[in-house]
């Protein structure tokens, strides 16, 4: 979302590391392709040569050889040309309705990071009499503003975003440090900048667009189980799985990583200074702002309805058919192109600023949506949830929600959130299809556990700017983030237990 955006820089063990990786792609995945191709699976032709794309690609994913959109649309083509499916079939979920809600809430998170309104959300926040230069205080503001943020734009825009406003927190602090000799507790940076991650990762989880990760596993869901999860639907589930995540994290980390003192003389008066230097509310804001909000109104007005007039009524069908989410992205994106900006002649956002979305994540999307639609087409996903049933050691719904959470987060841990959506959702769908069980919640917590991985830098793209800060040992990283995965899949789990329950 922000070219200007910097990852953290590798240590040399980390360097080697990294290049064996990904030099260890190109060698395993044509070795697993050739192996799976020539192999006796029995399967039909179409899905046995799925198989070994399918099989090489997972491989490249994890292995980070080349860009992983640009692996999945090797799939995809792979796939056409073994005769899995005609080309039209293949190359048909690159204009699925979520491609179109992808690309809407990108091109408005993209005006709301170049106007500054993040920023202006931040610190109207971080300025609010009730924090009072208190650390606890802060680093509990700090952390909400984050997680709001984060559950409407790109969650590494929003680490970067607030990187530079803790950075700043942090080099007030030290030198206040120098200037009254009271010292701060060198933990409490550790707790802030861990905050900024950790947060950006919870947010996500709040609303569909908050990830993508989100928008690949409801992509999943809706194609292959026919199960329709609207906006406001997913944010009922979001809402509270995120309040209870954020709250232990605020928790832990306080708890974990104290200041040292009670109050920090002259923050307040700093925080006041960086909002100010940000100015009246313009022009261009303004149309940001009532763009944004178009938006938001149409992803929850068919949800409002369904409330009031009930989901099996002419008016919930009619405006849940004909204001669907991506038509909501389309109309609010559409709107920066009419809506005055701050000079005269000037709209809200510019063509050349809206294309530089991160169009990566949605070909990984089309791609890997490709593979896994057709893995159901093909009966492929039929045979891998018959061959998986006996390996599992539970099985039901509750008992595939524990497993499919459980495996989402650990493959979260070391390769990309988006890249373990694609591959262990349909996974999930497939076994639970094959054990005769309702796929909808354990799909739903492979979802929601994609979104988690906290435990070391390269888990998130978060993880990896804010270690570059140099507050962070790497042992905090992986003994904080560890506490976080463990109890953000209690928290799945249970949720989504009840959700069960209730329906």
């Amino acid at each position: 979302m922000n070219d200007d955006i910097q990852i953290a820089e590798l240590t040399p063990g980390e360097e080697r590391f990294e290049k064996i990786r990904k030099r260890l792609g190109f060698l395993l995945a044509p070795t697993v392709f050739l192996a799976i191709y020539i192999a006796p699976l029995g399967l039909p032709p179409n899905a046995h040569n799925l198989a070994a794309v399918i099989s090489s690609v997972i491989v490249l994913w994890i292995c980070e050889s080349i860009p992983m959109p640009i692996t999945a649309l090797m799939g995809a083509a792979a796939a056409v040309i073994l005769g899995v499916a005609p080309a039209k079939d293949v190359l048909a979920p690159f204009s699925d309705p979520l491609i179109f809600l992808f690309i809407g809430s990108f091109i408005l998170s993209r005006a709301i990071f170049l106007r500054n309104i993040d920023k202006r959300l931040a610190f109207a926040v971080l300025s609010l009499k009730w924090v009072d230069a208190r650390p606890s205080r802060i680093l509990f503001a700090f952390g909400l503003v984050t997680v709001f943020i984060s559950g409407w734009m790109s969650n590494t825009a929003t680490t970067a975003m607030m990187l530079a406003i803790g950075l700043s927190i942090i080099a007030f602090l030290l030198r206040q440090e120098d200037e009254t000799g009271v010292k701060i507790n060198r933990a409490y940076p550790t707790a802030l900048m861990l905050m900024t991650s950790f947060a950006a990762s919870i947010g996500g989880m709040l609303t569909p667009i908050g990830t993508p990760p989100n928008l690949i596993g409801l992509g999943f869901i809706r194609t292959l189980t026919e199960n329709e999860i609207t906006f406001f639907e997913w944010m009922m589930v979001g809402v509270p799985v995120v309040t209870v995540l954020f709250v232990f994290l605020f928790l832990y980390l306080n708890f974990l990583s104290p200041s040292g003192v009670k109050r920090i003389d002259g923050a307040h008066e700093m925080i006041q200074s960086e909002k100010a230097k940000l100015g009246g509310w313009t022009r261009g804001q303004k149309s940001v702002v009532f763009a944004f909000g178009t938006a938001i109104f149409f992803w929850i007005f068919s949800g409002i309805v369904a409330i009031v007039a009930g989901e099996t009524s002419i008016e919930y069908k009619t405006v849940n058919s004909r204001f669907p989410e991506a038509v909501g992205a389309i109309i609010g994106a559409s709107m920066l192109f009419l809506l005055p900006g701050d000079k005269e002649g000037e709209k809200a956002i510019t063509w050349s600023e809206a294309v530089k979305i991160d169009w990566g994540v949605i070909l990984l999307y089309g791609g890997g949506f490709a593979l896994g639609v057709m893995s159901f087409q093909t009966g492929l996903a039929e045979a891998v949830g018959r061959g998986m049933t006996s390996l599992i050691p539970l099985s039901g719904e509750i008992g595939l929600l524990v497993v499919g959470t459980l495996i989402a987060i650990v493959v979260s841990e070391t390769t990309s959130n988006t890249a373990s959506a694609n591959m262990v959702v349909p996974v999930v769908i497939a076994i639970a299809q094959s054990q005769g069980v309702d796929p909808l919640i354990p799909a739903l917590g492979a979802t929601f556990g994609a979104n988690l991985g906290f435990m070391l830098p390269v888990s998130t793209p978060c993880n990896a700017i804010v270690f570059g800060s140099g507050h962070i040992p790497l042992m905090k990283m992986v003994k904080y983030g560890f506490l976080l995965d463990v109890f953000g899949f209690i928290v799945i789990v249970s949720a989504l237990t009840l959700v069960s329950i209730a329906m």
